[in-house]
Formats: C-alpha cells, structure tokens, sequence
C-alpha cells in the first residue's frame, strides 16, 4: 500500500473571493487599459476644478459666518472690541466671505476648462486607439 495520506480542502465561493482580493492587494500591479486609462484621466480633470471650487466655497462661508457672528452678536465685545466695531469690522467681513463664496463657480468652469485644455492631446489620442 502506497503511503499516499493527504488531506484536501476546498474553499466556499465567499471564502475564495476573499483570497482573491487579499492576493490582488499583494500582487504586481496589473497594467492599466486603455479605457480605464481614458476614464482616469477624464475624472481626474473634473476632480481638481471640484476640489478648488469646494475650498472657495467652503473657506467662503466660514469667512461670511464670522463676518456675520461679529456684525449681528456681542461676540466683539467678547474679544475686547468696543461696541459698535464688532458691526463695522464683521460687515467687511462678511462681504469678503460673500465674494469668496461667489467665485467658486467660476474659479470651477475656469479650472475645468484649463486641465480639459492640458488633457486633450492624451485623451484625443487614447480615444482614436478605442475607436480603431
């Protein structure tokens, strides 16, 4: 008799998707195709003007509020500022906020068109490869 003892184990279908991705976390990056390249490249134009008009507008109404906090509350006198230039420092302000807050759409439409500009060779090209 052959001394051939071995024990054999098979995987559940859930357990072998979870190997899988576990090993595709290790493995060699696997090398991109040309419509995954084409996507990357069409989010990342939209990505960055969504990115900046975010921080105008965010960074915008931050400014406003506190323009708003200083003009409308007591919180001038709070920070030691005499009764009425809370109302004279937060109106200012709390324009300089409003502005911000009105630039993040074009700060967007121009950032967009600027990376879809520097883009366009690229994507023109990888999208007369596809079309072959």
């Amino acid at each position: 008799m052959g001394n051939n003892e071995s024990f054999q184990y098979t995987y559940s279908a859930k357990e072998q998707e979870e190997i899988r991705s576990i090993r595709k976390k290790y493995a060699a990056p696997e090398e991109e195709d040309k419509m995954a390249r084409l996507r990357r490249l069409d989010g990342a134009a939209t990505q960055k003007a969504t990115m900046l008009a975010l921080i105008f507008g965010v960074v915008g109404a931050l400014v406003m509020g506190s323009g708003m906090s200083l003009a409308m509350t007591e919180i001038g006198v709070l920070l030691g500022l005499p009764q009425n230039l809370g109302m004279l420092i937060g109106i200012p302000v709390g324009l300089v906020g409003i502005g911000l807050v009105s630039a993040a759409y074009p700060v967007y439409n121009r950032t967009l068109k600027r990376e879809r500009k520097k883009l366009a060779p690229e994507i023109i090209r990888l999208t007369d490869e596809l079309l072959k």
